[in-house]
């Protein structure tokens, strides 16, 4: 392990962070804190024309959400910036001309209609076009060309870019590539193209400002997502170029569809009907807005991909810091189920304070504009093991302070027989002539009058639920009857026989 370790999250504000990004930023940040570095943010804004505006703060505002703290970035002041590329155009200049200078790259002229027609030329013969060091010196490009044309073509401003030469015809020697995941490969470089390293617009490409940056703010170890896997032989080779130390790498596997079909794409949330945004952006919800815990998020999210040495599941970020291990991360695709993803928010539900869901719950009373003196704890102890979202709070609460303005029709037909009316009569008795009004001594006082008259327990307590609560659903039928209190409980129940046919 390299002393000082500094790893980066470097994403392009294209769009909403997609939760591939947010693990790719997850895993990064556990990688960091485990070994005492740095985690930094940098924003790759080179792609002008795909920029959005609000996309950065976007992102800021999903990893600040998710607890994963920045130590150096955009808004910090760190020793290595600026953090955002658009602001070191001059940088990335200054190192492709000494490419070129060094030859390792060279000016290349050719517009896009004379490269169509090359490659269309090769299709027709079945083959694929690869400008590269089978056909580069009979190409427009500094190479091939004589210099005094070259210097009349870059003195007239005649559009160009920068290309990177891969390989060389007298290079023989094996090339490997090294993944702390994937470990060593060996990779044919010859059949490999010469990149375009600078745009004619001004702009480096993602290759070559991608490798500037991370030597210049000494980045230890790189790990990112497996889709770049093949851009890893020129990264390495442009490290080879400048004679620069190569960081570590590490390729995350892909996160796939639920059927495992492909990878998770921003649309799949629509079309499955799941979100696959931490936040909301436009129209599309994200987990924060659907009711999940940035903990429950953060913790589904690191074991798509990695397993712990034991079979441990729940995971706070504490927790993760100190499990995390790069080795135990799988090279083969993770499955993203959604289902799963509840069943971590339940879980991180059940870990909260319940001041916290206490809170949640005033609030919405307060919108709501209705008042109670139900201690808002007893409620909280009911229903906390049936939450899988905070969404659902109001959904399992609201009966305790609101009675029900309809009842389910399909309960009621179910439940309500034509005795129905005259047994919840004679409950109604029972309760006003409860002196002690404790769970227990309503609990006693139905129970014997269920096995007095011979009766069944479904024929009083489905029929109590509907009319105390509307549906078929919330917790002990007991404990709701107390905490609404006697007046409330009788009131619903002459309400629900009135209305229950």
């Amino acid at each position: 392990m390299k002393k000082n370790v500094r790893v980066r999250f470097a994403p392009s504000p294209t769009g909403p962070l997609h939760i591939g990004g947010l693990r790719t930023a997850l895993f990064n940040y556990l990688f960091a804190k485990q070994n005492n570095g740095e985690f930094l943010l940098r924003i790759e804004d080179t792609d002008r024309n795909r920029y959005l505006e609000h996309a950065e703060q976007y992102i800021l505002d999903a990893l600040d959400w998710c607890n994963i703290s920045i130590d150096e970035g955009p808004n910090n002041n760190g020793a290595f910036g600026p953090y955002r590329q658009s602001e070191r155009l001059d940088i990335y200049k200054s190192y492709a001309m000494k490419l070129v200078a060094m030859g390792k790259a060279y000016y290349a002229f050719d517009t896009n209609e004379s490269l169509n027609l090359l490659r269309q030329a090769k299709e027709k013969e079945g083959e694929s076009f690869v400008y590269n060091w089978q056909n580069r010196m009979g190409l427009n490009n500094s190479l091939g060309l004589d210099a005094h044309e070259v210097q009349t073509k870059l003195r007239s401003k005649s559009p160009y870019v920068i290309r990177f030469i891969m390989h060389s015809s007298v290079e023989n020697q094996p090339f490997f590539t090294e993944d702390m995941i994937r470990e060593k490969s060996e990779i044919n470089i010859a059949l490999l193209d010469d990149k375009i390293i600078f745009k004619s617009d001004g702009y480096p490409t993602y290759h070559l400002a991608n490798v500037i940056d991370d030597h210049l703010m000494n980045i230890t170890h790189v790990i990112r997502g497996e889709e770049w896997l093949p851009s890893l032989a020129l990264h390495k080779r442009l490290y080879e170029a400048f004679n620069w130390e190569v960081p570590e790498f590490a390729h995350l596997p892909l996160i796939l569809k639920p059927n495992g079909k492909g990878k998770l794409s921003k649309r799949d949330g629509d079309a499955m009907g799941f979100p696959v945004f931490p936040l909301t952006w436009k129209d599309q919800k994200g987990y924060k807005e659907n009711g999940f815990l940035s903990e429950a998020v953060v913790n589904f999210l690191a074991l798509l991909g990695w397993h712990p040495d034991n079979n441990k599941e729940v995971f706070s970020l504490a927790e993760l810091i100190s499990a995390f291990d790069l080795k135990n991360v799988v090279k083969g695709g993770a499955k993203f189920d959604y289902n799963k993803a509840i069943w971590f928010n339940h879980q991180h539900i059940q870990r909260l304070k319940s001041s916290f869901l206490e809170e949640k719950i005033r609030t919405l009373l307060i919108r709501k504009e209705i008042k109670t003196t139900i201690a808002l704890n007893h409620v909280i102890n009911l229903i906390r093991d049936r939450l899988n979202t905070l969404d659902d709070l109001w959904d399992e609460s609201k009966f305790f302070f609101i009675r029900p303005n309809e009842y389910d029709e399909k309960a009621k037909k179910k439940v309500w027989k034509e005795n129905t009316k005259k047994l919840i009569e004679e409950i109604i008795l029972l309760i006003e002539e409860d002196k002690v009004y404790s769970t227990l001594s309503i609990k006693e006082r139905i129970n014997t009058f269920i096995h007095d008259n011979g009766l069944k327990m479904g024929m009083i307590m489905g029929p109590l639920r509907i009319a105390l609560i509307g549906e078929m659903k919330g917790p002990d039928l007991f404990e709701i009857i107390k905490l609404i209190g006697r007046d409330e409980t009788i009131k619903r129940l002459n309400i629900g026989i009135k209305l229950i046919k």
